[in-house]
């Protein structure tokens, strides 16, 4: 068997750290952004009573961590995309097209479908809310009616 020639080994590499980094910065989306928010918004406190300033500046933090991270992913997925030659279509979804009877004409490249990138996001996603869910109904003792 014969082994891929080395750009098609750094191509791998390239690709397969990018979905490292996205599964890094999905995890993080749900995980160290709040964290990291919740921690400065300590430090800047300085004091045991909760007040504005502090909710304040958890918000403001998680804010530009959230969009920092919302972008890094977008842009991740535009160099994948780039890299593994996927075509780029059309971006607006199919909910937000028009109803002017152009229903079977397609975008070229618009059903490429979704991209092993786009796949991680989802299940980190989809790991969130079955997380949240599992905390909300086993652990944190949620009032839930009794019948």
């Amino acid at each position: 068997m014969s082994t891929p020639p080395p750009a098609s080994r750094l191509l791998l590499l390239k690709r397969t750290a990018m979905v490292a980094a996205t599964s890094f910065l999905a995890i993080n989306l749900w995980t160290g952004a709040p964290l990291i928010a919740l921690w400065v918004g300590s430090q800047v406190v300085g004091q045991t009573v909760l007040s504005m300033e502090a909710v304040g500046v958890v918000i403001a933090v998680l804010a530009v961590l959230l969009f920092t991270m919302s972008m890094a992913l977008a842009w991740l997925s535009s160099e994948y995309d780039r890299l593994s030659g996927r075509e780029r279509g059309e971006q607006r979804l199919p909910w937000l097209r028009g109803m002017s009877g152009e229903e079977g004409i397609e975008a070229p490249g618009f059903g490429a479908g979704t991209s092993v990138l786009e796949r991680v996001v989802m299940v980190s996603v989809y790991l969130a809310v079955i997380c949240f869910l599992l905390w909300f109904f086993l652990l944190a003792g949620a009032p839930t009616p009794s019948l």
